[in-house]
């Protein structure tokens, strides 16, 4: 799929996702465009104020909240796919323990090194997106992923002092999305898959985390994390149903190339090696472990949980029409595709983020109610 400029403008149905190449910026000020304004993203772009939250600020979070890391799981253990295979056969509870604060480690890191690729992309919007109201939004949301890198930063340095290395996988991900001038590819990775994997694994970590600081960051975070999937939400429903049939097949079967990146980095035993050898564990065995647990029913079961990462992925892009008839089958072995068809917009983060704004707005005062603060439940 070509990444050149010329092909900046595919796929743009909606004015209000018009694009132009990063470097023209002789056409960011023409006269005309200050007047060219869309109404699209007015809602979530007053709403703002609603959710705001400094991780600098222990009114809002004290990263200096105490865990006795080799004593406690940071996350409930029971939710651990790992020890759910023949891996929890092999190990103690204190190897139990260290391999689920570990892979802890390893999926904050990942979400923190998404969080700096969605700061990233979102300044690299604000360089194309021609819209004034669009390019609002997409400066706003780079303000707010800057704080979620600083918050995680900051967690995880409490935890353990500092993340891991970037898995390979998600790491050519990001620099495709973060370098492309395609404003389609970077709403549909980011924004939308991204974004919809990153909701899943926060209401995941909401739920099941043992530790208090970890679910109070998690719900913050969600708080913004709400309104950017809305903004992916808002291109598809204006862009999706108006492509050709020949140019939405090309996004379609885009999406699943990236699902399948991001089910490998969370999954891949070969990319966490670091880890099971910190328990005594060879990755290759615990490969073969992984794929003898995958037809186990019960295992299967837990995909249909609201909180499942994946899920949440794919109803993002079943509710956007990226999904059809065409790919259901490759999903299918992930999820129920019929009964996500019948459950509506709604998204498991949406009431966790929706508390968490009624948090924010009795720190902040409540002086900046306004009509739009539920507005990533519509």
């Amino acid at each position: 799929m070509s990444n050149s400029a010329n092909d900046q403008t595919k796929f743009t149905v909606d004015a209000a996702y018009e694009a132009v190449a990063p470097d023209d910026f002789a056409a960011m000020i023409e006269v005309d465009r200050y007047g060219s304004r869309s109404d699209a993203f007015d809602k979530i772009i007053s709403a703002t104020h609603d959710h705001f939250w400094d991780p600098m600020d222990t009114r809002y979070i004290d990263f200096s909240a105490p865990f006795d890391m080799e004593k406690e799981f940071l996350f409930d253990p029971e939710q651990s796919f790992e020890l759910r295979t023949a891996i929890g056969d092999k190990l103690d509870e204190k190897q139990k323990i260290k391999l689920v604060n570990l892979d802890t480690q390893w999926s904050l890191s990942s979400i923190l090194h998404g969080e700096a690729g969605a700061l990233s992309l979102s300044a690299s919007l604000c360089h194309i997106l021609k819209d004034p109201g669009a390019q609002e939004y997409a400066a706003n949301q780079t303000r707010e992923e800057a704080r979620h890198v600083t918050g995680f930063s900051n967690y995880i340095k409490a935890r353990w002092g500092k993340p891991v290395a970037c898995g390979p996988a998600l790491q050519n991900l990001l620099v495709e999305l973060v370098n492309s001038p395609l404003v389609w590819k970077k709403i549909v990775g980011m924004q939308m898959m991204v974004e919809g994997l990153a909701m899943g694994a926060f209401a995941s970590f909401y739920r099941w985390g043992r530790d208090p600081l970890l679910v109070k960051l998690m719900q913050l975070t969600m708080t913004d994390e709400a309104f950017h999937h809305k903004f992916g939400k808002i291109w598809a429903d204006r862009t999706v149903p108006n492509v050709p049939a020949a140019e939405r097949d090309q996004i379609e079967d885009w999406a699943w190339e990236v699902f399948q990146v991001l089910l490998y980095n969370l999954g891949s035993p070969e990319q966490k090696k670091h880890i099971y050898a910190e328990v005594g564990l060879d990755w290759e065995w615990v490969q073969g472990a992984f794929m003898e647990a995958l037809t186990d029913e019960n295992i299967q079961e837990d995909m249909k949980e609201q909180e499942n990462i994946f899920r949440v992925l794919i109803k993002t892009l079943l509710n956007a029409g990226i999904i059809t008839d065409r790919t259901a089958s490759n999903y299918a072995a992930f999820v129920n595709i019929k009964e996500l068809q019948q459950e509506g917009d709604r998204m498991v983060g949406d009431e966790i983020a929706e508390d968490g704004i009624k948090f924010l707005l009795g720190i902040n005062g409540g002086k900046f109610v306004s009509p739009n603060s539920t507005v990533a439940a519509e």
